[in-house]
This record gives C-alpha cells, structure tokens and sequence, in this order.
C-alpha cells in the first residue's frame, strides 16, 4: 500500500487538526471520536471513569480525554496543543487538538501547520461566531488543503435540517471568501455519538458520511513528485575514523520532493555545484530520497557546506532575496511594530531581520484589508515587510508550506514572536465550485 509520500510499504498516514470556539464541544467530539474508534485504552478508559464519577457526573466526560492538563480540567478549556495517536483498520492518524479560546488561538497555529485536514467544530445553537472565522482564517492561511465543519449539539436543536443548512451555508459562504474551495458539513451530537463514528437514526434527512468515515476516506499526502526537492542541512558529518577517513555527508531531513543520486545540485546561499554522489538512509545506502525521509547527502565535490543551508536541485532552485513580505500570524502579547529588530528562522537557517513596514491587518469581521495599523498585537493576522542582513532561499508558501514558512523571534530572550507565509496574500474571494460539501 503506498504511503502519504508515495513510498511503498507505509500505511497512510492523516495528519489533522481540530478547532472551535469555547463550549462549542470540540474536546467533547474528540474524545467521542477516540473512544467510538476503540483507541481509549481500558486503564486510561477506567481512570476517566473514577474521575468523572469524583465530579458527580453519571457518565464518563469525554472531553477529559484530551482536556489533560490540570489548568485545563479545572477551567473547562482547551489550552494547549494535545496531540493524539490513533488507528483504524483503514488508516493511522495524528490529531493535533487546538485551543478554542481566543487567547489561545495562537497554538492553532502550532497545530494546523503540519495538518491536512481542519476538523472545526461549531455550536448548533450559535451557529458561526467570531472565533470560528478566525479559525477558519488561520486554516486558509496555513494553506491546510481540507477542512470539515462538525455542526454539533444537533440533539439541543431537535435535529432539524434548517438549522443545519443555515449554519452550513453560513460558513461556506465564509469559507469561499477565504478561499478555501469546499466544506463538508456533518451534523453531530458528540455527547451522543450521532454522525461521529455511526450513524444517527435521529437525523435520517442525513445522507453523507460520518465523522470517521470522511477522515478514512479523505485524500492525505502529497505527490512528492509534484513539488520541488528541498534538503536543508542540519549537521555535517565527518567522522575522520581510519575506516571513513574522507567520509563528507550532510545529514538532514527532506522538506519536500525527490532527490537520486546523479541528480546536479546547487548549495545555497553560496550558488555552488555540484552532483549527488550517494544517499545514507538508516539502514544504509539507497539510490532516492522522498519527503519527510531523514537521510545524509553526499556530494561529488568538496564544496564549504554547513548548518542553515539549502540543497535543490540546480534546475528548480529558489532565488535568494533579502527583501521578504509576507502574511503573518502575531503571536506574542509583545506587539510588532515597524522598525522592531527580529531573528527570522527559516528551516534550518537563522538570520538577523527587521520589520520594514506593516501594510495593513486582516479585519475577521469583512475580510478586508485595514491599512497601516501601526503594529500587530497577539493573534492579529496582517502582512509584514522584511529586510534580512543575510539572502534566504524562500518559497511562496503557496508552493510550499515546508519552505514557504518562517517564524520571527526576539533576538534577546529566544520568544517566537510571528509565523510568516512567505509571499500569500490575503484571503480570494472567488466561489467554491463543491458548495457546502453535504447532500441536498
């Protein structure tokens, strides 16, 4: 079976992300959905049991399977990022479970980087609310491919359809603003296990998949092919032992694409050439390198390469810039202003930078632009113009995620301030061409 980066011999793997506003009942929809997909061990599933029972609750609470820290319990909230691993007889899965609260919506960004799919979950009875557009903006902008809106608390609703479809046309309309082509909207009790892992009887107006069913059918990985080679360089190795007295290799791990040996390479910044002599995975020698594989390149030439380098192929290289504008996500309580002096952490590669200009902020409320806003405060969205001391091998985020991406840091304390996509512009506005994803 091939895997999510065309290898053979992987199962597919989903990475995804939840969010939704506070009470919506994300934590509770997790925690059904690890529980139905029989991924709650019996210790684990007993302990909740006893600590439920503790609280005066007749039933075990769901959402203390992923709400674990104490500040968390207590509150009633999501905090952190939890991540969770599960499997089904179809697929394996990482679930990367964001805060909903807006002080958090920070960590969202942490969580969706990676994924591929957004599971937002929204309240039957308030229907799309602010956080939920911010959510959903965060989503569009981190490019994540798929997302699924969990209408829940069906049961606090009587079930009905129009309630639904309102909410589902609603944020669909949203949603194509953002530029996000297709929504699928499922209707959910969480509390229940309606439309979570099996079908609700109570909603029978219903006809598309369930919650699970679409996470195990959902398209997941890229065709590696597809996008360009990118290998930044963590560390040189060279071992100088009488058995590898030459031995040169730079060990790192693929962002992206393909890479054989023979292929013609070009080092970056320094613009040097050359061909890859081998590639050592861990169990030895093999002749490709696919995405997300950590191996260790070895060149034809003795060329000066170190930590924070870029490796691509000669005929697909990026172009240096020291000039960089990007969208930005703010998320320090330290606001950004023009003229504030950052590090800029690409891959593996660390420059001096500063904040030339901030054009405008992203408004939730109508997607528009508002010009000069003067500095970016936590978890506003807004475009940044850059000036590093050193050039950068960049992608537009919308060619990469991987190399397209970057985060701002506070030169004196080490405090990741901004996450940055490089070259993506604000939301489109054209319409979805799938509509709202469920069947009429």
């Amino acid at each position: 079976m091939a895997g999510r980066t065309g290898q053979p011999g992987r199962t597919t793997l989903l990475r995804f992300a939840t969010a939704g506003s506070v009470d919506d009942g994300k934590s509770t929809l997790v925690g059904r959905l690890l529980h139905d997909a029989k991924s709650v061990p019996q210790d684990q599933w007993e302990a909740l049991a006893r600590v439920s029972a503790g609280r005066g609750q007749q039933a075990p609470d769901l959402a203390l399977l992923t709400d674990g820290l104490r500040a968390e319990r207590e509150q009633g909230i999501t905090i952190d990022v939890a991540y969770r691993y599960f499997t089904t007889a179809r697929r394996r899965f990482i679930l990367a479970d964001t805060p909903g609260h807006v002080q958090y919506t920070r960590n969202m960004v942490t969580g969706a980087s990676t994924a591929e799919l957004t599971l937002l979950v929204v309240d039957a009875r308030n229907g799309v609310v602010e956080q939920t557009r911010r959510h959903a903006a965060v989503a569009a902008l981190l490019r994540v491919p798929q997302l699924v809106l969990a209408v829940n608390k069906m049961d606090l609703v009587d079930h009905a359809e129009d309630v639904f479809a309102r909410i589902a046309d609603e944020f669909t309309a949203y949603a194509a603003r953002l530029g996000i082509p297709r929504v699928t909207a499922v209707p959910v009790s969480a509390l229940h296990g309606d439309n979570v892992a099996a079908r609700s009887a109570a909603m029978g107006w219903y006809a598309g998949p369930t919650v699970l069913e679409h996470l195990e059918s959902a398209p997941a990985g890229d065709d590696p092919a597809v996008c360009p080679a990118r290998f930044p360089v963590q560390y040189v190795i060279r071992p100088r032992s009488a058995d590898h007295p030459d031995y040169r290799g730079y060990a790192g791990r693929l962002a992206s694409g393909v890479l054989r040996v023979g292929e013609p390479v070009t080092v970056l910044p320094s613009g040097r050439t050359s061909v890859i002599a081998g590639i050592d995975a861990l169990r030895g020698p093999v002749d490709t390198a696919w995405t997300a594989q950590s191996v260790t390149l070895r060149l034809a030439d003795d060329l000066d390469v170190s930590r924070g380098d870029l490796i691509a192929p000669t005929a697909v290289a990026p172009a240096l810039s020291r000039d960089v504008t990007a969208t930005v996500c703010h998320v320090a309580d330290r606001p950004l202003t023009a003229g504030t002096r950052v590090l800029l952490k690409h891959t593996t590669r660390t420059v001096t930078a500063v904040v030339r200009d901030i054009p405008s902020r992203l408004a939730l409320d109508d997607l528009s632009a508002r010009p000069r806003p003067g500095r970016l405060v936590a978890n506003d969205i807004g475009r940044v113009e850059l000036r590093t001391a050193e050039p950068l091998a960049l992608d537009a985020y919308a060619d990469s995620r991987s190399t397209g991406s970057f985060l701002l840091i506070d030169p004196d304390d080490g405090t990741t301030l901004t996450a940055g996509m490089a070259g993506e512009a604000f939301a489109g506005t054209a319409p979805p061409p799938g509509g709202h994803g469920f069947p009429p």
